[in-house]
């Protein structure tokens, strides 16, 4: 989305247009639907981050909701967002709120427009839109770390497996028919070699197809419990990885409490928005859990201590939270906190990876040549003596 200058804001007078219809009846507003149906482009977290922050600085300029809508609109580069955007500048002038219009938008997650329905309702419309700029600000950050987390050694790790087996399907088998030109008997080193390359030129069809299998399988199977118990348990047990990703994850959950708590959400309410918006397992499961526990009278830090995912440190806080009265400024703590425990980690993994990475490639490439040259020390020896 582009910026926009709050100076020619008044000067700008915005007229908001009927939808048109052709003559035989057609609403151009039901053409947008079925755009939205058939192309479906969604809004992404850093349009939305840049959606909330221009209308939030908008209606605090002094324009009315519609006028500001139909300002974003206008500054839109995708005809796919400004669509978004018109359709739902045509459900306020229809007569619905910007919650309800989010809601038929198709758009926005509960998690959104529960939110300002609670700023519409306390007239505190304005900061909720500011903490979910905030909210979909952090998101980003944590996204990108995690992205930043992974990225270097699954390329440091994909480059690894290339390079060796390059030299097993073609260098390897270059020097084996010089050894048998040369006749004589081969080291042991050499033959495991020699015998692993021919294994694998044998059988590298059968390899590349039983990897596009498990890929598929797993990409198929990604939104099953039993997938997503698994790949939870294997995560948690990857050095350093698996702690970055459950803290990001954390800090997600507690930035969500944080906003809902802040708007004066429900706590009940509020657990159940956050299980629609959560989706790593080990967190989203235990939601249920934890209202069923409030219900019966428990309290929050009691029913999140039941679980090994919500460390002793974060429930200690969340009990100071409730006797204080002042979960949402708690909550926000602890997502920096783990905001900031994952950056630290972040940036250990990249320092001490690179190295650790590039000393495995050479040992294993050095392993390579070693056994392919030993042949050749051996024969230079013989011939000299």
């Amino acid at each position: 989305m582009g910026g926009i200058k709050i100076d020619q804001l008044k000067q700008r007078s915005i007229k908001v247009q009927e939808p048109e219809k052709n003559k035989s009846g057609f609403s151009v507003t039901s053409l947008l639907d079925k755009e939205i149906t058939l192309f479906p482009t969604r809004f992404t977290d850093k349009v939305k981050e840049s959606f909330y922050l221009e209308l939030g600085t908008l209606l605090a300029s002094g324009l009315d909701i519609r006028s500001a809508l139909e300002l974003i609109e206008t500054e839109q580069e995708k005809p796919a967002y400004a669509a978004i955007i018109r359709l739902l500048k045509d459900e306020l002038v229809g007569g619905k709120s910007l919650s309800e219009a989010m809601q038929e938008a198709k758009q926005f997650t509960p998690y959104e427009y529960y939110a300002v329905q609670i700023g519409e309702e306390t007239g505190k419309l304005i900061v909720v839109l500011e903490q979910l700029t905030q909210f979909y600000a952090s998101r980003l950050k944590q996204r990108r770390q995690l992205v930043g987390a992974l990225s270097y050694p699954i390329i440091i790790l994909i480059t690894s497996i290339g390079a060796v087996s390059f030299m097993l399907v073609f260098i390897v088998p270059m020097f084996r028919d010089v050894f048998k030109r040369f006749g004589g008997e081969l080291p042991g080193l050499t033959k495991m070699i020699i015998g692993f390359s021919e294994a694998l030129q044998a059988n590298i069809l059968w390899i590349i197809v039983i990897v596009l299998i498990v890929s598929i399988s797993l990409y198929v199977n990604r939104d099953k419990i039993w997938m997503r118990q698994f790949a939870a348990k294997a995560l948690k047990r990857i050095p350093v990885v698996g702690k970055i990703v459950y803290s990001l994850q954390l800090a997600r959950f507690c930035t969500s409490m944080s906003l809902l708590l802040g708007s004066r959400v429900p706590m009940l309410r509020a657990l159940r928005l956050i299980h629609q918006m959560v989706t790593f397992y080990p967190i989203q499961t235990t939601l249920p859990l934890i209202e069923d526990s409030i219900l019966h009278g428990e309290t929050l830090h009691s029913a999140m201590g039941k679980f090994s995912v919500y460390n002793r440190k974060m429930v200690s806080l969340v009990k100071v939270g409730e006797e204080v009265n002042k979960l949402d400024v708690f909550f926000e703590r602890l997502g920096r906190q783990y905001t900031t425990d994952a950056e630290h980690q972040t940036g250990l993994l990249n320092t001490f990876l690179e190295p650790a990475m590039i000393i495995f490639l050479g040992l294993v490439v050095g392993f390579i040549l070693l056994a392919m040259y030993l042949p050749m020390f051996e024969m230079s020896t013989s011939i000299g003596g």
